[in-house]
């Protein structure tokens, strides 16, 4: 377990203007939760979803890695309940998913006296889902993603969680959504969550320099 903090670029994360949309949004704190002590917790979440994955039933699968500072804690390969049509709404089923957990681990650590201070920061590899969540003035198209749409965003409103885009190449949770092929690919991603115990080889670090 790592407990050293990651480096998140606030650039990537700005705070917009939810008022016109969400106007008494606010996010629920335990009202009996002891005073908190010690340092605060910086939560990632990584998501994706891997569209139509089962070739039998054709329902896509989510995946999402949690992690507290650096430590993973939790991970998540969950075939969906429905067959999404899109892309687009398979993966804002498993950003809602995602959203979930990280709404019950933010009232579990308060409850343990943690503090929490700041924002969860999502990050995601659809760009279409992250518009939709980012920014207040996006429209929903295709209405029958209406509750996911808006659970997500609410949650932004309220500043539980924000989120933004990652490339493919580097989204760890893509492990979690289907077989990944031996190769540089796997390796990355495996590596960004296992770093600890599955290091650099030698011939691997004088490739990178």
């Amino acid at each position: 377990m790592d407990p050293s903090y990651p480096i998140v670029n606030d650039d990537d994360f700005k705070k917009h203007d939810w008022s016109k949309f969400y106007k008494v949004a606010k996010e629920i704190v335990p009202p009996n939760a002891p005073k908190p002590l010690g340092l605060e917790l910086v939560i990632r979440c990584f998501v994706d979803a891997d569209h139509a994955g089962n070739k039998v039933t054709r329902r896509s699968r989510t995946g999402f890695i949690i992690f507290v500072n650096m430590a993973p804690i939790h991970w998540v390969s969950k075939k969906q309940n429905s067959v999404e049509t899109s892309t687009f709404g398979s993966e804002f089923l498993a950003m809602k998913h995602s959203c979930e957990y990280l709404k019950g681990l933010r009232y579990k650590i308060r409850m343990m006296g943690i503090p929490l201070e700041h924002c969860c920061f999502i990050y995601g590899d659809n760009k279409s889902v992250l518009y939709n969540t980012t920014l207040p003035d996006s429209v929903l198209k295709k209405k029958q993603h209406s509750i996911a749409y808006h659970y997500v965003r609410e949650g932004c409103a309220t500043d539980e969680w924000r989120t933004t885009y990652i490339k493919t190449d580097d989204n760890c949770s893509d492990i979690c959504t289907k077989s990944l092929s031996a190769g540089i690919n796997r390796k990355r991603k495996v590596r960004s969550v296992m770093y600890d115990i599955y290091p650099l080889t030698e011939k691997e670090k004088e490739m990178e320099q």
